[in-house]
């Protein structure tokens, strides 16, 4: 049986509670804008993963409108989290949301490029979780830079690691170029982190696919 089939992903997300009212306006925001926030069965299966690992301090690569960062505050109620975005209409979004949910002393926002160093990033390194949710074809860019920034222990989820089930078909005609050029990105990056030596990594065919990174034992 396929479980990636609509009636199952129906049938999942039927059974998901229903999200608070600041949330509901997120999601709807996100559908009209077109705004990428993670699937909301996606985005269920991050937060059991925060549930189990208990992080203290995320730091998230992509905020967008905030929605990914106020669920994860609101799932880990000591947890902090420095999240990064380039988009300033979509940083002052975030902040509006943020602030609807009284949760700006435990989500600090960063306006800016993820490529480029910052310093209220740095500073709070430490990081015991790394979440990727931004540029897919800089996937392994993120990946090099922010890894450096973690606890050994450390844990790094990527989202959209299989864009829409496209990575695993022949995509050598597939048009227009720059998405066939977007699928071989994210294919190549699959490759390379499967087969990374110091790292760990699962798969999960859950929303967009979900990558989930753990180290091999202590930091070099």
């Amino acid at each position: 049986m396929d479980i990636q089939k609509q009636e199952v992903v129906s049938y999942l997300q039927s059974l998901i509670a229903p999200r608070n009212e600041l949330i509901t306006k997120m999601e709807h925001l996100a559908e009209e804008k077109t705004v990428p926030i993670m699937d909301i069965v996606g985005m269920e299966t991050l937060l059991q993963l925060l549930r189990l690992h208990q992080p203290k301090k995320i730091l998230e690569i992509g905020t967008a409108i905030g929605y990914s960062a106020i669920r994860m505050a609101e799932a880990i109620p000591d947890v902090t989290i420095v999240t990064v975005e380039r988009d300033e209409e979509r940083y002052n979004l975030a902040v509006q949301f943020v602030k609807e949910a009284t949760l700006q002393d435990r989500i600090h926002l960063v306006l800016g490029d993820a490529l480029e160093e910052h310093s209220d990033v740095t500073n709070a390194a430490p990081y015991d979780f790394l979440f990727v949710d931004a540029a897919k074809g800089q996937y392994e860019r993120f990946f090099k830079m922010y890894e450096k920034l973690l606890k050994p222990d450390g844990v790094i989820i990527t989202d959209n690691v299989l864009y829409k089930g496209l990575v695993a078909t022949d995509y050598s005609n597939l048009q227009p170029r720059r998405k066939k050029s977007l699928v071989k990105k994210i294919d190549h990056f699959n490759q390379w982190l499967m087969n990374h030596p110091d790292y760990i990594t699962t798969i999960l065919p859950v929303g967009d696919g979900i990558a989930i990174s753990k180290r091999r034992g202590e930091m070099k």
